[in-house]
């Protein structure tokens, strides 16, 4: 089998379903900045976090798949059975943040992203996570997906920046905090 089909040469691509589309819609735009964000997510876990920031990566990035397929597919017209993102994915990101979030100081301050390789990765993951959130929820408009991938996306957001600051923690990196009173 060719990895190149030549079926997208003029700038359309195919929907779970069959359906024909532009490259440039807003839902490929949603689904590519969530295979972005997943691809950001395998740079994190290539500089080898520790293992409980691992076994939730590794778990993201397997929803993540879900996310994709579930915003590839029309709602109207879905293919036989499809998985896609339910509340159970957005409680287990809950009961991760909160777990993380007991562990860490609480913030009185904006901190700057940053700190070990780990948490830096992260940050520009939740930044990629942001993005993924604005087109998902351009595409929410349009009324042509449900809910879920909304809450889904904005709570993986939360995550990431929870699981930065834990990665810091765990490396003994003090978080640098923002200094609203700098001279610029």
């Amino acid at each position: 089998m060719k990895i190149y089909t030549k079926t997208g040469d003029k700038g359309k691509t195919s929907l779970f379903g069959g359906e024909r589309v532009s490259k440039d819609t807003q839902r490929i735009e949603a689904y590519g900045c969530v295979d972005e964000l997943n691809s950001h997510i395998g740079v994190v876990r290539s500089l080898k976090p520790q293992v409980e920031i691992e076994r939730i990566l590794d778990r993201v990035q397997q929803e993540l798949f879900i996310l994709g397929t579930d915003l590839a597919t029309p709602q109207t017209r879905p293919p036989k059975k499809i998985d896609r993102i339910e509340s159970r994915h957005i409680e287990q990101l809950e009961k991760d943040i909160d777990r993380l979030y007991s562990a860490l100081d609480p913030l009185q301050q904006f901190i700057l992203p940053g700190g070990s390789r780990v948490a830096a990765a992260l940050h520009v993951a939740r930044t990629v996570c942001r993005r993924a959130e604005r087109r998902i929820v351009q595409l929410s408009k349009k009324g042509e997906i449900g809910t879920t991938p909304v809450v889904y996306i904005n709570r993986l957001s939360d995550l990431l920046f929870v699981t930065a600051r834990y990665a810091n923690k765990l490396e003994n990196i003090e978080e640098v905090k923002w200094d609203s009173n700098r001279k610029r």
